[in-house]
């Protein structure tokens, strides 16, 4: 009695854990497998109760017909059939218990093997639940690290993009300030030109290169031979030429002296030809001055003779490279400042 409460209690608890940690059909399964090993066991143990009961039964009876025994000697013969009879079914009560004996330690064997079963199952699902969740787990993982590389290029795609977008802005701001320049250079061109109109033929030349005004005069025009002093000759040059310049802040304006190649003998105050050519083009800066030229935009500079415009050894070539060229240069503030951002 108290082994088959045993099985019933362990076959209970072993249902109740399993109904928590398996799938649903499996659980469905062992309840249903559960339920019928339960239903057979109860039905052996009212078997049982209700067996040992008529046993005890009989065993009372047994011990009442050997009390009449004694006082029933004259009936031999009847109280003979009675007690074969009696023995007959005491044997067959104690048979049909040893089967039920026998049925319930099959029945629990079963049982065992049932649980061990659904155990070993129970454990490789889990398992294999828990391998795709270490995989899952992974994937997100792999995922969330893909959202922030992704969310990473998109904010560098976004800086790009508006650095690009004020490159552009920069860039078409410089082209407009290139375009207003050179479109000041060929102003100042025609208005130099309309200044310096019929001294062509005294020396004075003039040409546009690489948005620059480059005006070229004969020393002949401007100083004696070997003289840094400016003749009156060519102050009035240079004064029409002012009078186109002044005014005009968004020029710079650069003097470079140019001798030829002889040997300067002038004197003992000059060495050589870079200092007559650095005081000639400085003397032009002081003539320029002189006319309301402001200074902060004047620039001198002597070449000597390393800047010839005719490399020969002639007598029209050296009279070519004898010469002071004055650059008219657009200031370049604003586009330095727009390269420089």
């Amino acid at each position: 009695m108290k082994n088959i409460f045993k099985i019933l209690l362990i076959s209970g608890l072993v249902g109740t854990s399993i109904s928590s940690c398996v799938p649903k059909r499996k659980l469905d399964d062992v309840t249903a497998n559960y339920d019928a090993e339960k239903a057979k066991s109860q039905e052996l143990h009212f078997q049982n109760v209700k067996l040992e009961g008529e046993k005890n039964e009989l065993d009372a009876q047994a011990l009442d017909m050997s009390k009449r025994m004694s006082y029933l000697k004259k009936d031999t013969a009847i109280q003979g059939v009675s007690l074969r009879q009696l023995t007959r079914n005491y044997d067959q009560l104690n048979s049909t218990y040893r089967e039920l004996l026998s049925l319930k330690d099959q029945n629990k064997k079963k049982a065992e093997e049932l649980v061990t079963r659904y155990m070993r199952e129970i454990e490789e699902t889990r398992s294999t639940l828990q391998t795709k969740e270490d995989k899952l787990n992974a994937t997100e993982r792999s995922l969330a690290e893909k959202k922030e590389n992704l969310r990473l290029k998109i904010e560098e795609l976004s800086a790009a993009t508006a650095a690009i977008e004020e490159r552009a802005r920069r860039i078409a701001e410089l082209k407009s300030e290139i375009n207003r320049r050179d479109s000041l250079a060929k102003a100042l061109e025609e208005k130099i030109r309309k200044a310096l109109f019929g001294l062509e033929e005294e020396g004075i030349t003039m040409e546009m290169r690489n948005g620059k005004v480059y005006i070229s005069l004969d020393n002949e025009l401007l100083f004696k031979p070997g003289s840094y002093t400016a003749d009156e000759k060519g102050k009035q040059a240079l004064k029409k030429l002012a009078k186109a310049l002044k005014g005009n802040d968004e020029i710079n304006i650069t003097v470079e002296g140019h001798t030829d190649s002889d040997k300067y003998r002038g004197g003992a105050q000059l060495k050589d030809n870079w200092d007559l050519s650095v005081m000639r083009a400085t003397e032009i800066v002081k003539v320029l001055e002189s006319f309301k030229i402001d200074a902060k935009r004047l620039t001198a500079s002597g070449k000597g003779d390393s800047n010839p415009l005719d490399p020969t050894d002639t007598k029209e070539a050296k009279k070519k490279n004898r010469r002071t060229d004055i650059i008219v240069t657009p200031r370049l503030d604003i586009i330095e400042d727009i390269l420089g951002n």
